[in-house]
């Protein structure tokens, strides 16, 4: 049975993986450094966290399940005690990406992160419904990096990620460069920032129009389904020449011409050196 050593385990998403693996065939050694993370952990799951050196001994896996702003201080910290052989597992590419991580040839360094249950799905049951976030009813996609390390270990890697996102649809393979693409990239630079260039609209038209709040969510986020659909071929269909023509006159009004800069390499690597 492979050890895991979970640090950050009490936090928001520490506590999200440990109540995975606590499903799972890992043994978990439990470390969170905040009491009010300790007591959350222990009222959620009845878990005690122990110390760090513990957890560490022995450990054939060590998740760092802590902000992107500390990775560089904490694993400066615990990789230079970790035996030859061990994972570190990464839930973000970002800190992986900005080089926060120690330079040790002889540690495997792997990162996952969650695609989250999408938007078109067939989940049959309610709390599949509302698992809006993944990782406790609904099925979602997971993306793996395997940035150094002997390649037998990406399939340990993709075990942990399938334990601590389950229940797991599909498990894709990128590099970390490519997952530094895909986010903040393409998931929080353009869709999020899109996303929420749309809820500004949709309160402009309550206040301009004098139409109800619940009246344009609906018709919003109706068209986002069917018009989300179309587009990403979820289902054959195509748009009226109204719509062509309101999409053709509409983008150059939203979008600035150079607007795909925000996906070239230089602008990837400013996005991640803000946030890390």
């Amino acid at each position: 049975m492979t050890k895991v050593a979970l640090l950050g385990a009490g936090g928001k998403m520490g506590v999200r993986l440990a109540t995975n693996l606590a499903r799972s065939d890992f043994e978990v050694a439990h470390v969170e450094i905040g009491e009010a993370g300790r007591a959350r952990l222990k009222a959620e799951l009845g878990i005690d966290c122990i110390d760090r050196d513990a957890a560490l001994q022995g450990a054939g896996v060590v998740i760092l399940a802590v902000p992107d702003t500390v990775i560089r201080a904490v694993a400066a910290q615990i990789v230079p005690t970790l035996a030859p052989g061990t994972m570190v597992v990464v839930l973000d590419a970002a800190a992986p990406f900005a080089g926060h991580l120690p330079d040790r040839a002889d540690v495997t360094y792997f990162v996952t992160h969650p695609c989250h249950p999408p938007i078109f799905n067939d989940e049959s049951t309610p709390e599949g419904r509302a698992d809006h976030f993944g990782g406790v009813a609904a099925q979602q996609g997971v993306v793996n990096a395997l940035m150094q390390g002997p390649e037998d270990h990406y399939a340990l890697g993709d075990r942990i990620a399938r334990a601590i996102y389950a229940p797991v649809a599909r498990s894709h393979r990128a590099t970390v460069r490519q997952m530094a693409m895909l986010e903040p990239g393409l998931s929080e630079t353009v869709c999020a920032s899109l996303l929420s260039v749309m809820r500004e609209a949709m309160d402009e038209c309550v206040a301009r129009s004098g139409v109800s709040h619940d009246c344009a969510r609906d018709f919003l986020l109706g068209h986002m389904n069917i018009l989300g659909a179309v587009i990403f071929e979820e289902r054959q269909g195509a748009f009226s020449d109204a719509c062509n023509k309101a999409i053709e006159f509409g983008k150059p009004m939203l979008m600035r011409d150079d607007w795909k800069r925000v996906l070239e390499w230089d602008e990837i690597e400013a996005s991640i050196h803000r946030i890390t």
